[in-house]
């Protein structure tokens, strides 16, 4: 007899507004795919981990974001604030999210829609918002 399988679901659509950016990671980092995470940033992106030193490109930001995928848990947000500034093409996201109940805190990132109208991450700071440890 064969064990079911659990069905590997594609990944959700690019957000076309700002304030649908962090339910789309939520879906993608759910999914448990690193590519369909790495799709939400843009080429250039900055990732600021807990320690507060930026990293930049694919390959960096992928490596922080592994840790969290490798928990196998799923990470639940809840959008705090969504402020869009400019031609209404840049956003600031201040964000609360949750692993599993293993890791948590309150994400400031910044979002740019593209010239192909989704929105990917310019900065993601999943800690900004988090007290600093003396």
């Amino acid at each position: 007899m064969t064990e079911p399988s659990t069905p590997i679901l594609p990944p959700s659509p690019l957000p076309t507004r700002a304030e649908d950016v962090p339910a789309a990671f939520a879906a993608r980092f759910n999914s448990g795919d690193p590519n369909a995470v790495r799709e939400l940033y843009e080429p250039r992106a900055a990732f600021v981990p807990e320690s507060g030193v930026p990293v930049h490109g694919d390959a960096a930001i992928a490596a922080q974001n592994a840790p969290f995928l490798a928990l196998g848990l799923p990470i639940a947000v809840r959008t705090r604030q969504v402020y869009v500034a400019g031609d209404g093409d840049v956003a600031l996201l201040v964000v609360d999210w949750e692993i599993g109940g293993k890791v948590r805190s309150t994400a400031t990132d910044v979002a740019r829609r593209g010239a192909d109208g989704y929105w990917r991450y310019v900065i993601d700071s999943p800690f900004g918002a988090a007290p600093q440890s003396d």
